[in-house]
């Protein structure tokens, strides 16, 4: 589908999508990760309670709204001049469903590398809709998340 075939919302959406993606990937680029952790929430192993309620949600509307910004934001990923891989993708879901009053789960795992000694991987959940990041390959291990 074309930007000019999208209603006004869609289109605002993809446009703050790609606004944040920026952001992500910028500050990926001069802030160092402790001092951006802090920003992200706050780190709990993956089986922490707090981390399966907010991933679950419980209101129709923020899973409506978890689904819509996960399609903005994907879509936007690929369109934009720069590399917007896995982490700037969650980082940009997170803070516009934060904006919206919705809770999420960033989840971070790694598995053992081909081509490099180790991988990485972020994805994200909210209102159980998986917003960013899946599907995630058998072989990584979750080893944090932020709620």
């Amino acid at each position: 589908m074309r930007l000019g075939q999208l209603g006004k919302s869609r289109r605002a959406l993809l446009f703050e999508a790609a606004a944040w993606l920026l952001l992500a990937r910028l500050s990926l680029l001069v802030v160092s990760f402790p001092r951006l952790a802090r920003h992200l929430g706050t780190v709990v192993t993956p089986t922490d309670p707090r981390a399966r309620h907010a991933a679950a949600g419980n209101s129709p509307d923020a899973a409506r709204l978890a689904a819509e910004i996960g399609w903005a934001v994907t879509r936007a990923a690929r369109h934009v001049p720069f590399k917007a891989v896995c982490l700037p993708q969650a980082m940009a879901a997170r803070l516009m469903l934060r904006r919206r009053g919705v809770d999420s789960v960033l989840h971070f795992g790694a598995r053992i590398g081909y081509a490099k000694p180790i991988d990485a991987h972020a994805w994200l959940d909210a209102a159980g809709v998986q917003v960013t990041g899946y599907p995630v390959a058998d072989a990584f291990t979750e080893i944090a998340c932020f709620v």
